[in-house]
């Protein structure tokens, strides 16, 4: 068995033993010893002693029920607590592809697509046709978050790769990151802020479908004259990484809801290591040019991500929108799908060098939305 398809299994089935198995297991010998306890209580009121009443069926069920209730919320308990701080399992992950890079060389090519498509499947099977109808319920914000994402982060892209004069292949990554689709883990991020995850889920899967179409088109039209774009291929990728997994969950999720509610308890956790993974090998395939290109390449990315992140709170708010809603379109913003642009810049671009800036960006993302989320936790969001 593969490395990465060992430690997804073994992730999968603890979790899944984890939320089932052992809390199904501790509740029946809770049960059995309830039992054993009414037993003891019937025999000492037969001899006549004077014991309290022996539970009914009933009682000895509702029992059962509220001890399997607060084991499985001590189980969501530790699984939020590890999902929450997934900004430090990147900072991690991230630091030992710097330092030691042959730890991920299992990871290639066809682990990295794969390993996005369950992202993307892991989104789907949380999504319904009555999500795309909340489009044409509240449009205004999914269309200012939408020019956000592909006007604003573009533009700002291209902008910042001249201004700290960077070679023509790192401009054309950092314009990469910015013309692709927000990322999943902006959906952790805006609920660490307390903002409209509803929002949030609605807008990353907006911009993840019509990537499909936009991400290529933009490559060609800010980048063809500087280098060669292979828009076609591009289409291809998010129609293979991005489409099909989203369709294929939603399918399930509407076809076998029983059997993908039995999943999604896993999915948090399983999510967070994808990403870790994800993180960890594009950053170990660029590690020498990161570590080459220093700070020159630091700031602009790091900006890239902290501007449209700023932008992203104080347009909406000009424009009246509410805080929540604000601060939802300011972390959607700013979190790109960095391991996605990443995929894209080793398929179907020719120079190595427009890979750098996203394998950069996965880290800068992760820690500008997280820092984003965690300040605005702490401040109460005003009745409007």
């Amino acid at each position: 068995m593969q490395p990465f398809t060992l430690v997804l299994s073994l992730l999968i089935v603890s979790q899944l033993s984890l939320a089932y198995v052992l809390p199904l297991k501790l509740v029946s010998t809770n049960f059995r010893a309830t039992l054993s306890t009414a037993n003891s209580l019937k025999m000492s009121t037969l001899i006549g002693s004077s014991m309290p009443s022996v539970p009914s069926k009933k009682q000895l069920v509702s029992i059962q029920s509220k001890q399997k209730f607060d084991l499985w919320n001590a189980y969501l308990k530790v699984t939020d607590t590890a999902t929450v701080l997934f900004p430090l399992w990147t900072v991690l992950f991230a630091g030992l592809a710097l330092v030691r890079p042959e730890s991920f060389a299992w990871f290639t090519t066809k682990y990295f697509t794969g390993t996005l498509g369950a992202l993307m499947l892991s989104m789907g099977i949380t999504l319904t046709v009555a999500d795309f109808q909340r489009v044409v319920q509240q449009p205004a914000a999914v269309i200012v978050g939408f020019i956000l994402c592909y006007v604003l982060m573009p533009f700002l892209g291209f902008t910042l790769g001249k201004a700290f004069g960077l070679p023509l292949d790192l401009v054309a990554g950092l314009v990469l990151v910015g013309c692709v689709n927000g990322g999943q883990a902006s959906n952790l991020c805006t609920y660490i802020a307390k903002g409209d995850v509803a929002l949030s889920v609605l807008m990353t899967t907006v911009t993840t479908i019509a990537g499909i179409l936009v991400t290529p088109l933009l490559c060609k039209l800010i980048l063809g004259a500087v280098v060669p774009v292979d828009a076609v291929g591009i289409a291809v990728s998010c129609l293979q990484v991005v489409l099909a997994p989203i369709v294929g969950g939603m399918a399930l999720n509407k076809f076998f809801p029983k059997t993908v509610e039995k999943f999604l308890p896993a999915t948090p956790v399983v999510g967070v290591v994808s990403t870790c993974l994800l993180v960890a090998s594009a950053v170990a395939q660029c590690a020498p040019a990161i570590m080459n290109a220093g700070l020159s390449l630091q700031f602009p990315v790091m900006l890239l991500h902290l501007i449209g992140g700023l932008a992203g709170y104080y347009i909406p708010k000009l424009m009246k929108f509410t805080e929540v809603q604000s601060r939802t379109m300011a972390i959607e913003t700013a979190m790109k799908s960095s391991a996605f642009s990443f995929l894209l810049a080793k398929l179907h671009f020719k120079q190595a060098g427009a890979r750098v800036p996203s394998a950069v960006s996965v880290v800068w993302m992760a820690l500008v939305g997280a820092c984003l989320a965690v300040f605005w936790r702490f401040i109460p969001v005003k009745e409007e």
